[in-house]
């Protein structure tokens, strides 16, 4: 019996629809971060789960259904919940698969290429933390590890979506399409890049 071929990873696509080939990573800090091997299904089901830093090994996508789960906190408490944020990775996987379908009537071009593209415009570079010397608090400039840009602008993408979508018409993928199609075009209308904008501000004015 003749031996089974072997499918060339080259020709997997994500989701089964879309290419990761020719797709580059031009910010130099973020080249090992941002993980382009394609997946049908971009699920590990938490498999390295108590791996410290492994999530950055994982499919970027994965990463972006891993956040639209959980989109984070703000101002100390957790992100305001839906129906949309149930913790079901079924129901988030047909999510950001809508967004990349919708990405793409909307940009005519690769949906993958525009989300890594908008992933390097909103990640940034500087932050503020705060110091405290002889009883007083200080601001002071860092810069952002490259994991943690990525963390950063993930989360403002779920973020700005569902502050569109809460108690509105807007659906969850129409919102966060327009937040990364924002994010691509570096419009001020998405909110990763209007806070990018405003954190690097407060960075610059810290030195």
């Amino acid at each position: 019996m003749a031996a089974e071929a072997i499918p060339n990873r080259s020709h997997i696509l994500a989701f089964n629809k879309w290419s990761t080939d020719g797709i580059a990573v031009e910010d130099l800090g973020l080249q090992r971060y941002i993980i382009l091997n394609p997946r049908i299904v971009p699920k590990t089901g938490a498999r390295y789960a108590g791996h410290n830093f492994h999530k950055s090994k994982i499919f970027i996508v994965e990463r972006l259904i891993n956040k639209v789960m959980n989109p984070g906190s703000k101002s100390g408490k957790h992100w305001r919940s839906s129906g949309h944020q149930t913790g079901m990775s079924v129901q988030a996987y047909d999510i950001v698969k809508r967004t990349l379908m919708l990405i793409e009537q909307k940009t005519k071009e690769n949906p993958i290429k525009v989300f890594v593209k908008a992933l390097e415009n909103a990640a940034p570079r500087e932050e503020i933390v705060t110091i405290e010397y002889g009883g007083a608090r200080y601001p002071k400039a860092t810069e952002c590890s490259p994991q943690r840009r990525i963390d950063i602008a993930l989360r403002y993408f779920t973020q700005g979506a569902y502050s569109k979508s809460f108690n509105s018409k807007t659906s969850i993928e129409q919102a966060l399409a327009e937040e990364i199609i924002s994010a691509f075009r570096l419009d001020a209308k998405s909110l990763a890049i209007s806070k990018k904008l405003e954190i690097e501000r407060q960075a610059d004015s810290s030195r």
